[in-house]
């Protein structure tokens, strides 16, 4: 299954008027300008996952429902078959599949996410969330741009770090990297 930014505004949107809020009311909430907010619900803005995380933890909603509109229903464990994990395609940046998006009150978040590569000059999309996250690399190479360091990782290769940090990947090569990412929540 595949979804898109507008799908995952149109959710944000049916959350706020769920809990009766008008958009400047959600924006303040989630701190962040009411134009981008409104962008956000029209799909017209990419929406980090970070932002998903900073609703989840206001409303308690589960971040795969608001990503991919999948209620987790698994408690003892979940299976997601290979290239089967619901996916969303991130206008800008990022392609993510989930891998846990059956389960309930998860504990992290994983996702075998696909950068398709730009050029080089192109700035990085940065992320910052909180918790911790580990990436390992599965096909292809990446940078990492992390608080300002540029780190290259090959296949086979992982990194573990602190997600409040400004971070963002680029393939390499003219070639998709595809990663496992791994967010900790606090």
């Amino acid at each position: 299954m595949t979804t898109d930014i507008r799908q995952i505004g149109e959710r944000i949107k049916g959350l706020r008027d769920a809990v009766n809020l008008s958009p400047d009311e959600m924006a303040h909430r989630l701190e962040v300008d009411t134009d981008d907010y409104l962008q956000f619900e029209a799909g017209e803005k990419d929406i980090s996952v970070s932002f998903l995380q900073r609703i989840e933890r206001e409303f308690n909603v589960d971040l795969g429902t608001l990503m991919f509109g999948t209620e987790p229903r698994m408690n003892s464990y979940f299976i997601t078959r290979k290239d089967k994990g619901v996916s969303v395609e991130r206008v800008s940046a990022y392609k993510y599949q989930s891998l846990t998006s059956g389960f309930t009150n998860n504990v992290a978040e994983i996702f075998v996410v696909t950068v398709e590569p730009k050029s080089m000059e192109t700035d990085f999309y940065q992320n910052i969330h909180a918790g911790q996250e580990f990436n390992m690399v599965l096909e292809g190479s990446m940078m990492l741009h992390i608080n300002g360091k540029n780190l290259v990782l090959e296949e086979g290769d992982s990194i573990y770090f602190d997600s409040s940090l400004p971070h963002g990947m680029k393939a390499l090569n003219d070639k998709p990297v595809k990663f496992l990412a791994v967010i900790l929540y606090p």
